[in-house]
């Protein structure tokens, strides 16, 4: 609408419009402005474009505000909700709400199917894209489309379409070809395939090699090691065993015993060079020998505390002491209960006679080749690795001190171990392992 510089205004305003429209004018909004075109407006003699000029605007901005206030009065000047595009209604069934909410709250959901099922959830209850968003910490377009996408297809909208890519280069029977390959050979001049290898054999790059035996979890690389048990009585002893550890008799010590033997006292040929910034601790390959000892343990498999005795040899002579030491240490009124293996001097006529003066102990036989069974022998580990590993010593007599010092310490805060498996889960996981490897292929 084009006016003319000189052009009345022609409209009045009553005293409730001037009112308003002054309240409205103090400030710098839109509608202040608007209210001081139309007060500017409603002069005699009014100069369009002099008002324009006055306010910062054009003068099409002057007409336009103009005639809306003629047409609308005070409504003409306020801005109408904008409500953008029509939102359908989201109503959920109980069977669709239950299904939504297992998929939002399940660990093992994915991600992105857990949200999208918490922003149906969110609409169900709020029509506002933009509150969802903001409450679920996303996009307005993500809770539009899923919003639409659910109200299209209810529950199966939620799912990724199928996207079938490129077709695949490398056909079933390459593939097939190296897993036969794989299992059933092995390579001229090397005792297992590698990437290279099995590359120049058929032809494929090394990468597509690592993808098939990374999609078939072939690992010809690894070397695993093994032992299955002979003996007889295999079942009867881990029952026996494992029910200690899980259901231990009362008025009695579970004790686990071994003797960890020939502990040799290393020293290194050179000084052992200490960690700095950037560079680890650093010792020579070689090393010289000192003299061995041998440590009798008994772990307590209630608190995890350790008897100990360390002696030179590791005859049934020292395990008989070791039983008497253990004698004086659980007080008398308490049953023992030893686990160890099979080990010929704990057989000897000499320990058989002393156990049978002590009837309170009672001898539990790990199975023959099953020292995993025996909770003492990962407390070994614990010394080896903390220890005699990386331990330097220039003599026996400093090796057993060092030993006494780390089992002392130990006992100050002893930790025992929690045996999780039942004697039932560790048969059969055996059988499954047994009829794994008893194929035509093993």
């Amino acid at each position: 609408m084009k006016f003319s510089e000189g052009s009345p205004a022609e409209f009045l305003l009553s005293a409730d419009e001037r009112a308003q429209l002054v309240s409205w004018s103090r400030g710098s909004s839109r509608l202040a402005v608007r209210a001081q075109i139309v007060l500017r407006c409603a002069e005699p003699a009014v100069v369009y474009a002099q008002v324009a000029t006055d306010l910062g605007v054009s003068a099409m901005t002057v007409g336009k505000w103009r005639k809306r206030f003629a047409e609308s009065r005070l409504e003409g000047l306020v801005d109408a909700g904008r409500t953008g595009r029509p939102k359908g209604g989201l109503v959920l069934t109980d069977i669709e709400r239950e299904q939504l909410t297992r998929w939002a709250r399940r660990a093992k959901t994915s991600q992105a199917l857990a949200l999208r099922a918490r922003i149906v959830l969110a609409c169900a209850e709020d029509t506002s894209n933009k509150r969802v968003a903001a409450g679920l910490g996303t996009s307005v377009s993500t809770v539009g489309r899923w919003r639409r996408r659910f109200l299209e297809s209810r529950l199966e909208g939620l799912a990724d379409e199928l996207r079938p890519g490129r077709p695949p280069s490398i056909l079933l029977d390459r593939v097939e070809e190296v897993i036969v390959a794989t299992l059933e050979s092995t390579p001229r001049n090397a005792t297992h395939w590698s990437r290279a290898s099995m590359a120049e054999r058929t032809g494929l790059s090394k990468s597509t090699i690592g993808r098939i035996w990374q999609k078939f979890e072939l690992k010809p690389h690894i070397q695993d090691s093994f032992k299955l048990s002979t003996d007889p009585q295999f079942v009867e002893k881990v029952v026996d065993v494992v029910g200690l550890y899980h259901h231990p008799p009362e008025k009695a010590v579970v004790l686990c015993v071994d003797e960890k033997s020939q502990v040799q006292a290393l020293d290194r040929t050179q000084p052992v060079l200490p960690m700095m910034p950037g560079m680890p601790e650093r010792r020579t390959h070689d090393y010289q020998r000192h003299g061995v000892t041998s440590l009798f343990a008994a772990f307590d498999i209630d608190d995890g505390t350790v008897i100990s005795s360390l002696h030179r040899r590791h005859r049934a002579v020292e395990f008989k002491k070791f039983l008497v030491k253990i004698d004086k240490a659980v007080p008398p009124e308490l049953d023992v209960h030893l686990v160890c293996d099979n080990y010929a001097t704990h057989k000897t006529p000499a320990i058989k006679a002393w156990l049978g003066r002590h009837p309170r102990f009672h001898v539990h036989f790990t199975p023959t080749g099953s020292s995993w069974i025996n909770q003492v022998e990962r407390w070994f580990g614990h010394l080896t690795d903390k220890l005699i590993r990386r331990g330097t010593h220039t003599s026996v007599q400093a090796l057993e001190a060092d030993i006494r010092t780390w089992i002392q310490t130990w006992n100050e805060d002893p930790k025992p171990f929690t045996w999780t498996k039942t004697a039932d889960e560790i048969l059969n996981s055996l059988a499954k392992y047994i009829a794994r490897i008893s194929g035509a292929e093993h």
